[in-house]
């Protein structure tokens, strides 16, 4: 295996900070300038399930669009739907969702964690939306 030098590493990391950061501009510029979009961390996060653990619903948003893979998941098992579903939020579980993700990836999490909500919406990407609601 190759190693890397010492200003790849501290550029690597500087992508990293800017998807936890939410900078969803630069980070998109750097991955159309040829950044591997699924970029791996030492741990396994990808710079899509740092953006959804931190709420950066327009940094998934551009991620996936550069086509980061959403069933990707980190060395613990993780995924950035479970992420997004942990952090509750909505809007980047809808993003995930539309762009291929596994619900049961997120519905495990939901289920571990209490979170009816998040059970209910990833329930609804099935196709079982209650009466006068469209599934997402």
């Amino acid at each position: 295996m190759t190693e890397l030098d010492t200003e790849t590493i501290a550029y690597a990391h500087r992508m990293f900070d800017l998807a936890r950061a939410g900078e969803a501009g630069e980070l998109a510029a750097q991955v159309d300038a040829g950044l591997p979009v699924n970029l791996t961390g030492a741990k396994g996060d990808t710079l899509l399930i740092l953006a959804a653990y931190h709420n950066h619903t327009g940094t998934v948003t551009a991620l996936l669009e550069r086509g980061a893979d959403p069933e990707r998941a980190n060395d613990r098992g993780q995924t950035a739907l479970g992420a997004a579903v942990f952090r509750r939020n909505a809007e980047t579980v809808r993003a995930l969702l539309r762009a291929g993700a596994d619900p049961r990836s997120g519905l495990a999490t939901a289920e571990f964690f209490g979170l009816p909500e998040m059970v209910e919406l990833l329930g609804r990407h099935d196709g079982g939306a209650p009466a006068g609601e469209e599934p997402v």
